[in-house]
């Protein structure tokens, strides 16, 4: 399933577009307060700013919502994770680089992160392997920074591995910043989950002489 894949009686793919960011929008906010069970078609469109007839127009049924608002948070990952990433510079500064940039990106959606693992379960299971594919694409990108900038060779499972840590490690300032943001700030967070890292790497000498 993809995104061009949920029908709409509309033909102008530019309003269907427009219409679906409202949509995405309001329904964010609405799933951050209520969860998705509990959110109405009826109160997704009110806060999208149009009816629920117009609603109709562009959905089918709410899990449609629910797809667009995972679809539209991963776009929105993949895009600044690519702007920000260069998989093919060979440095332990471009692993650093890229966790600085991936944990400011995930503070900066968090609300919409959390969204997406509270609620990716609503979704069939077409649509939940549609989504997924696109975080395995994303961890994808670290892995290939990862195998690019350490100085010593690692096996593929290993790779894996730290491209996953890392990965949930960011999403972690979302799920648990209400008791990290007594000790941490985003910053000291990041520094120090970088130096852990570099750390079990036998990468700090690397880094710090850089």
């Amino acid at each position: 399933m993809a995104k061009n894949q949920v029908p709409s009686s509309i033909k102008d793919e530019m309003l269907v577009l427009k219409r679906r960011n409202q949509m995405v929008r309001g329904a964010v906010s609405l799933f951050i307060e209520k969860g998705f069970h509990k959110t109405t078609t009826r109160e997704i469109a009110k806060a999208s700013g149009f009816s629920i007839g117009t609603l109709y127009e562009y959905i089918r049924k709410k899990e449609d919502v629910l797809f667009l608002v995972c679809d539209s948070i991963y776009q929105r990952v993949k895009e600044r994770m690519e702007a920000s990433i260069d998989p093919n510079q060979a440095s332990i500064q471009s692993l650093v680089h890229a966790i600085r940039s991936y944990f400011q990106l995930m503070d900066d959606m968090q609300d919409e992160v959390l969204v997406m693992y509270q609620e990716v379960k609503s979704l069939p299971r077409d649509a939940q392997d549609y989504v997924l594919q696109k975080e395995r694409d994303m961890v994808a990108m670290l892995e290939q920074v990862i195998l690019n900038s350490l100085s010593e060779k690692r096996s593929d499972h290993e790779i894996k591995l730290i491209a996953n840590n890392i990965f949930v490690q960011g999403q972690m300032w979302g799920f648990r910043r209400w008791i990290l943001q007594r000790t941490f700030t985003l910053e000291s967070y990041t520094e120090t989950q970088i130096q852990l890292l570099l750390e079990g790497l036998n990468e700090t000498e690397k880094e710090s002489s850089k």
